[in-house]
Formats: C-alpha cells, sequence, structure tokens
C-alpha cells in the first residue's frame, strides 16, 4: 500500500492544489458563499469514508428538536431521485439515500428531511415549504463552501486522524490539514472509551497546530441493544451465533464489539452505501438456513436495514432472524460543554 500510494503522490499534489485553489476562491469572494436566516450547523469531514457524521447529526437532532423547530439537508447520496426532495410518507432508501431515510424513520413528524446536492438551491425550497423551520442541520457538508454555515463541525475518526492522512488518490482526504481552519467546533469520533487522558492531550497538541482555536472534543460509540429488523407476530428467540453483513465505510468497529458478545460465524462485507440486489438478499439467507438449530442470526447496521424494508427484500427476510444494531454518539468528556456552545450559537444567532 505504500508503494501504490508513493506512485500516486504526484496525483496527490495536483489534487491538493486543486482544492486549495478553489479555497482560496472562496477566501477571497470569487466564489461567493451564502447566508440564509436561519441557523444552519454543518457536519463533515475532511476525509472520505465514515467517521460518524449520521450519529453525530442525530445527536444534535436529539439535542435540539424539543426546543427549536430543527431540519436535516443531505445531499442524498446513491438515490434514484434528482434535485431537491422533501421527505414524505412514500419515500424510503431508494429515494432519498441510505442516512436520509434512517433520519426520517427515526423521527418522522419530529424534524423534517430533506436532499438536495446543491445546497444554496436547497434551503430556499426549505423554507418556502416551512417557514417555521429554526435550525437546518447540512449533513456532509464540510466541503459544501457554496452555503456559509454558522456552525462548522469537523469530524475526524480516531483509528484515521486526518493529520496522519495523505490527500486523494495517495491518500483518503478530500483537502489537505489546512482545511481545518475553518472548523468552529473538532471531534474525535470513535475514540475507545477508556481512552486517558494523555493521549487526549497528545491528539489535541496535533490539531492545535491545524487550528488553535477551535474546541475540541472526544466521542466514543455507543451500541444499543440487537433489534429484529422486522415486527412479526412471533416472539424472537435471541440467537447466540451471528453473520454479519454491512456495507459501510468501516465496519471494523461493529465487528469488535460484536465478537465481544456473540460467535460471528462469518461476515460479508461490501461496500459503503452499497446497493443490495435480491441476488445478495437470497445469499444472506441462505447462510442463514444453514444453520437447522435455528440459534444463528443475521446482523447488520441500522444503516443497512433501512434498505431491506422495501416489499421484495422484506418478503425473503421477515420470518428470519435479522437483527440491526442501533448506535449513537456518546461524549467522553465535556458533553454538556458542547451542547451549551451548540445551543449559546443558536440563541445569539436568533436575538
Amino acid at each position: 500500500m505504500k508503494f501504490i500510494s508513493i506512485l500516486l503522490f504526484p496525483f496527490a499534489l495536483l489534487y491538493d492544489l486543486a482544492t486549495r485553489f478553489r479555497n482560496h476562491l472562496y477566501n477571497i469572494g470569487y466564489k461567493r458563499s451564502f447566508e440564509f436566516e436561519v441557523n444552519t450547523i454543518a457536519v463533515g469531514n475532511l476525509s472520505v469514508g465514515g467517521t460518524g457524521k449520521s450519529p453525530m447529526i442525530e445527536y444534535l437532532i436529539r439535542l435540539l428538536k424539543d426546543d427549536f423547530k430543527v431540519a436535516t439537508l443531505s445531499r442524498g447520496y446513491g438515490r434514484t431521485t434528482k434535485g431537491f426532495r422533501l421527505a414524505g410518507e412514500e419515500d424510503n432508501a431508494i429515494t432519498l439515500g441510505d442516512e436520509p431515510f434512517q433520519f426520517y424513520r427515526k423521527f418522522k413528524e419530529q424534524i423534517r428531511v430533506a436532499v438536495g446536492a446543491e445546497r444554496a438551491l436547497a434551503i430556499p425550497f426549505m423554507l418556502a415549504e416551512n417557514d417555521d423551520i429554526e435550525v437546518i442541520l447540512l449533513d456532509d457538508a464540510y466541503q459544501h463552501r457554496s452555503v456559509k454555515a454558522g456552525v462548522n463541525i469537523l469530524l475526524t475518526d480516531y483509528s484515521r486522524l486526518f493529520y496522519k492522512d495523505c490527500i486523494l488518490p495517495s491518500g483518503r482526504l478530500r483537502e489537505s490539514g489546512n482545511g481545518a481552519k475553518r472548523a468552529d467546533v473538532i471531534i474525535v469520533t470513535k475514540c475507545p472509551h477508556n481512552l486517558g487522558e494523555s493521549d487526549m492531550k497528545s491528539i489535541k497538541i496535533q490539531l492545535e497546530k491545524y487550528n488553535a482555536n477551535a474546541p475540541i472534543f472526544f466521542t466514543g460509540i455507543q451500541y444499543g441493544n440487537l433489534k429484529p429488523c422486522f415486527k412479526t407476530g412471533n416472539p424472537i428467540e435471541m440467537p447466540n451465533k451471528l453473520y454479519l453483513f454491512t456495507g459501510v465505510a468501516n465496519p471494523r468497529p461493529l465487528h469488535n464489539h460484536l465478537k465481544d458478545q456473540f460467535i460471528l460465524t462469518d461476515e460479508k462485507i461490501f461496500a459503503d452505501h452499497h446497493q443490495y440486489s435480491e441476488s445478495d438478499i437470497r445469499k444472506l439467507a441462505d447462510e442463514i438456513k444453514k444453520d437447522h438449530s435455528g440459534m444463528t442470526g443475521l446482523v447488520t447496521t441500522e444503516k443497512d436495514m433501512v434498505k431491506f424494508l422495501k416489499r421484495d427484500f422484506r418478503n425473503i427476510l421477515e420470518n428470519l432472524p435479522v437483527y440491526y444494531v442501533p448506535i449513537e454518539t456518546c461524549f467522553l468528556q465535556d458533553g454538556k460543554l458542547f451542547d451549551d456552545l451548540i445551543l449559546k450559537s443558536i440563541r445569539q444567532y436568533s436575538n
């Protein structure tokens, strides 16, 4: 891998120059960033792949939804629809994309969920249809500089800290570490729950080289108990063996969590945002049927689970022991400080 990274380094230099030039055009005002008369909070990262953006968006939803009219705006990666779309009862993971449909399914009438690749064009549509919206959470919008967010939250995965990475295609960074200067808050995600103060301090020292002003927080993943993907009339006995399948960027933390509690018989790892086919689903169902004791279950992520609600897949899986693992973001320390920071920024804007 190191040899390939070195081989691709000249292309990474060109990519770096292109992203620096683009950012420079925004910095000098040649390319315009639009501001809107509504609170906007952007959540994103410098790298490709998963850093825990969806759990952080959900954390913010829970923090804000009881006191403010909240909406989420995502690109809707992998959806079959085009343009702006406001989530409704007729939608699914295919029409909205995985994460937006997950937000809609979990929070329904408590928030508004929309998708639109061009955020600066989508926000006016959102406000026209819902003029009571007070806060818009911009999902994966750190590089989407056509909207000037009120708060920019930068996430970096503990196991893939951006300052240890390289620019695409030599590494996984969408832009150089200099992009961290735009952050109002930096959060190190997916940390081990026993992360020590000395390790936190070492990471903070490195991050402060890129942004000395943004407060830095550390979060971990809080896994919930297994939940059945389908509600059936028959009580489901919890399996003691699991076959794990996922279509997320980094399934390793989930793998490690499950193997501490269950016997993992095997796993099938698909690419991030994988669009499951009927053939995929039938093969997974066949794996379960091999165990005639009935004590092996299929398990996946909540993000993958929402794709199986379509009728064709449901007909194959709903009478089988298929589970998902819900997750939430939890702060290792200073969670109230983060909450207060977000609430203060919203109230200051509103006043």
